[in-house]
């Protein structure tokens, strides 16, 4: 597999292994999120001045207000942290 592939794999992988916990096999619940980002972005959690602001912003993954996140919206959470480390080494 190339890089590229290989990363893709290790994403779904990580959404799986997180969604499998409790409730629908491929959604993302609250507190799923929540260890996910815990457990795989630690730095992220710790910046958030008070517990609000973590709720916020999990709130604000689910695009279409399923109270889940699905595959597509955590790729989108890859894709906003990965633009923001991107752009802070620039």
């Amino acid at each position: 597999m190339s890089q590229l592939q290989n990363a893709i794999a290790i994403l779904f992988q990580t959404f799986n292994d997180y969604a499998r916990k409790e409730g629908k096999k491929d959604m993302l619940n609250k507190g799923e999120v929540k260890t996910l980002l815990e457990k795989e972005l630690p730095g992220l959690l710790q910046a958030a001045k008070n517990p609000g602001e973590v709720d916020k912003f999990i709130k604000s993954l689910d695009f279409n207000g399923d109270s889940e996140v699905d595959f597509s919206e955590f790729m989108e959470l890859v894709a906003r942290v990965a633009c923001i480390i991107h752009f802070s080494k620039i």
